[in-house]
């Protein structure tokens, strides 16, 4: 009987945007000539499942031969089920949502928060969810909550940390260990080990000082916490910088951006850190992309444009192949938009659905199974 093999080639961007459903045992071969670290990942049909719904089966940078859903490596902080929570609008908001990163779509109702939150800062180690800080209507507070993101729920109380804070304690995590970044009239770092409940540390400080309103962004690399950009109303700075996980110290500079910005919605996979949005030295949104290696220092660099200008905070989060951004503010007008990008293929955002319309959101990723 005769076998006969059927190969498809295309970059991944383009993979991503058609999302075909592949035959049985069909492959899909995603390479991009301007992307090393796109070379040699392969995909195979099973006839009913799209392309963004399978999982890569090899790449020549995988020894092992396998990767995660969504094309990733070992992931520790990032995965396909998108979350965000809280905001302001009118009020704020004690809703959180989820979505498959994915496949573009609106939001689902995912649970509640504690309390009506803005300005609180999310993080994931895959499993849980957590929630930090934030302003509830009657100053900042100092609570953590969590959600284990496979199952929709409330969140439930993890500690406290070192001080109450907000505007905005943006969050990162490695898997291992979680930081919450400097806040307005604190530039202490706080740190916790997201599978272990209990009380933040003090794990060291931004040596920039305290942003003056927040706006911080934060990602991470498996070994780095990275902060980047913020700064006061009109005061915004350029910086990018970062501290180990697995040593309590203060911050060493990385770099800077290209664009002086705050209120950034910043995410990463294994090797890139994305950073979408924010507001510039006048206040107003802006709708600049920018993105760098994390695998050593340097400054950023663009990568395209959002599809509307705005202020999106802490909203970012991540599988392998995308970054997500969502709502956020300008001009008085907030908005539902969820964008999204490629990682590995810089260009502008493209509309993945709707969210509950709102800004300083907190965002995270992981594992929806």
């Amino acid at each position: 009987m005769a076998i006969r093999l059927q190969m498809r080639k295309d970059s991944p961007a383009v993979w991503d945007s058609a999302n075909p459903a592949l035959l049985a045992g069909e492959i899909g071969y995603a390479w991009d000539s301007a992307d090393s670290g796109s070379f040699g990942r392969i995909k195979i049909g099973d006839g009913t499942s799209t392309w963004t719904q399978l999982a890569y089966f090899y790449s020549s940078g995988d020894s092992a031969g396998l990767y995660s859903s969504g094309g990733g490596g070992s992931s520790t902080w990032y995965g396909d089920r998108g979350i965000v929570s809280g905001g302001e609008n009118s009020g704020k908001s004690n809703v959180i949502e989820y979505f498959d990163i994915t496949s573009p779509g609106n939001a689902t109702d995912f649970g509640d928060l504690h309390a009506t939150l803005a300005y609180h800062g999310g993080l994931s180690n895959t499993t849980y969810g957590l929630f930090a800080g934030g302003n509830a209507g009657s100053g900042y507070i100092n609570n953590i909550q969590y959600i284990t993101i496979a199952t929709t729920g409330n969140t439930t109380d993890f500690g406290d940390m070192t001080t109450a804070r907000g505007l905005t304690c943006s969050g990162c995590c490695n898997g291992t260990y979680g930081l919450w970044g400097a806040t307005s009239g604190s530039n202490v770092i706080d740190r916790i080990t997201p599978a272990t409940p209990g009380n933040a540390t003090d794990h060291g400080d931004l040596t920039r000082g305290a942003p003056a309103n927040g706006g911080t962004g934060a990602c991470a690399s498996a070994t780095n916490g990275i902060f980047v950009g913020g700064g006061g109303f009109y005061s915004v700075v350029n910086n990018i910088d970062y501290v180990a996980f697995a040593t309590a110290a203060n911050t060493t500079d990385w770099g800077d951006l290209a664009v002086t910005r705050g209120s950034i919605a910043a995410s990463s996979n294994d090797t890139t850190a994305v950073f979408m949005g924010g507001s510039n030295n006048d206040g107003g949104a802006v709708n600049i992309i920018e993105y760098m290696s994390t695998a050593s220092t340097g400054n950023a660099s663009d990568f395209g444009d959002l599809t509307t200008a705005r202020k999106p905070d802490d909203s970012g989060s991540a599988n392998a192949t995308r970054a997500v951004c969502c709502g956020g503010n300008s001009g008085g007008s907030n908005y539902n938009i969820i964008d999204y990008v490629t990682i590995a293929t810089p260009g502008n955002a493209t509309d993945f659905g709707d969210c509950v319309a709102g800004y300083s959101k907190a965002g995270c990723a992981g594992s929806p199974s």
